[in-house]
């Protein structure tokens, strides 16, 4: 499912064989498993941001990505990036909370004076060397699925899929005037003058300073090549991956929980929210990248929803723009990953709700009780009151959005705790124990939605 994967094939092998023997020891998958996302990714950044000659050795594709691997790390914690000098990439990607924000609030706070804000809630950045590039009609490959089956618009790495790679989207934030605010020029001075502008030019050459347009696409290059660095990104090292690996063991209300996850006829969130191995073994990764519109309420505490006639149409605009004018992309947002989900602090495209219960419960009641989640209006329910009605036909009507007011929920007050209980076992960083190390790998029923 890499949007480079013919890449692999110049020297995806050589990258193959250097996988990181430590990003699962806290009981992830063997690292064999994870190989190929591994070989995929960092083959990708080495081509595209060193541009390596035929017959480079090994050894030369390593040493390049090393370097830009350590600029790029160096760049993302660099507040000089941004217009205000104030506003880095780790400010609304904090490590701690899975490359997520920090604080609780919906959008972030960005711009030159450091009050602007947006209108979407900045994502995580881990988890994303598996999201395929965009496409209208997605089909899985051979040795995943059935290809006959359209899943309709899939991947890309934004909200509304807009973007496939990791250095277009970094230079989104970066030239966004409610977010970093920079510029090419700026950005180049910036870099220019750090203290790590010789290494810069080691990684780059010795004339990448010659031009902002190269320097600024340098910088976009070498932070997609550190965004894509297993151990930090992709460990696969959650209480769940140790599960999997039968390292661990989930406590009846984690293992309830992952039963009513999966179950078609209760969450049924694995249908979109994918739970269980890939055929060659590799990790789940907790989203199909679908794009699908939910029907989250409005977020009227955001400035932008101050005009009632403005509307956040996700992959038909306003942000994207290629497909303005295609009714059926009206309201879809890409599906997130979630791994390390219960560190976040704020929810859905537009940061909606600020815990996982209540988005749990959103999913169990919008149907049944929608009161609960909605504005009304002489004395009437103002249901999807942030998705035109024209464009209702796009909104998900599978389980558990199957129901309508008076009927039973999908999900009881208790399934709802279980359900949060397992999605707090998809947190990176857990240390099985060592009486655990034997036990046979656990083998979870699948269902049909998590196929």
């Amino acid at each position: 499912m890499e949007s480079n994967g013919n890449v692999n094939e110049r020297i995806g092998a050589q990258v193959n064989t250097k996988a990181n023997p430590d990003a699962n020891t806290n009981g992830g998958i063997e690292a064999q498993a994870s190989a190929s996302a591994i070989s995929g990714s960092l083959a990708a950044s080495a081509v595209n941001a060193a541009a390596p000659v035929a017959g480079q050795t090994r050894a030369q594709v390593y040493e390049s990505v090393r370097k830009m691997t350590a600029v790029g790390k160096q760049l993302f914690f660099d507040p000089a990036l941004s217009g205000s000098g104030k506003l880095a990439c780790a400010s609304c990607h904090s490590p701690e909370h899975a490359f997520s924000p920090a604080n609780s609030l919906s959008v972030q706070l960005g711009g030159n004076d450091m009050h602007r804000t947006g209108m979407r809630a900045a994502p995580t950045l881990k988890y994303l060397q598996s999201v395929p590039a965009f496409a209208e009609h997605y089909h899985e490959s051979d040795d995943e699925g059935d290809e006959s089956v359209d899943a309709g618009p899939t991947g890309g790495l934004t909200w509304d899929g807009r973007v496939d790679r990791g250095s277009d989207q970094a230079r989104i934030p970066l030239l966004s005037s409610f977010e970093m605010g920079s510029s090419p020029a700026k950005v180049t001075a910036a870099v220019k003058s750090a203290p790590y502008a010789d290494a810069f030019r080691a990684a780059f050459g010795e004339h990448i300073f010659d031009s902002d347009e190269a320097t600024f696409n340098a910088v976009l290059q070498a932070l997609e090549t550190f965004e894509q660095t297993p151990e930090i990104f992709y460990p696969y090292t959650s209480k769940y991956d140790a599960y999997l690996a039968g390292k661990a063991q989930l406590t009846k209300a984690e293992l309830h929980g992952l039963e009513v996850f999966n179950d078609e006829k209760k969450g049924n969130c694995a249908s979109c929210h994918i739970s269980q191995r890939t055929m060659d073994g590799a990790p789940p990764q907790f989203s199909d990248f679908g794009l699908i519109a939910i029907g989250v309420p409005r977020n009227r505490a955001l400035p932008v929803n101050r005009d009632p006639h403005f509307y956040d149409l996700g992959a038909c605009g306003p942000e994207r723009t290629d497909l303005q004018g295609r009714a059926e992309f009206c309201g879809i947002f890409r599906t997130p990953t979630l791994r390390n989900v219960a560190l976040k602090k704020s929810f859905f495209h537009n940061g909606i709700y600020h815990s996982l219960d209540q988005v749990v419960r959103f999913y169990a009641q919008r149907d049944t009780n929608p009161e609960k989640f909605y504005p009304a209006s002489k004395g009437k329910v103002q249901k999807f009151d942030d998705l035109p009605q024209r464009y209702w036909a796009n909104l998900n009507t599978e389980p558990p959005f199957d129901r309508k007011p008076g009927d039973k929920p999908a999900l009881d007050e208790a399934e709802i705790k279980d359900i949060v209980a397992f999605l707090n076992t998809l947190t990176d960083g857990y240390k099985p124990e060592d009486k655990l190390a034997t036990r046979p790998e656990a083998k979870p029923e699948k269902t049909a939605a998590a196929n």
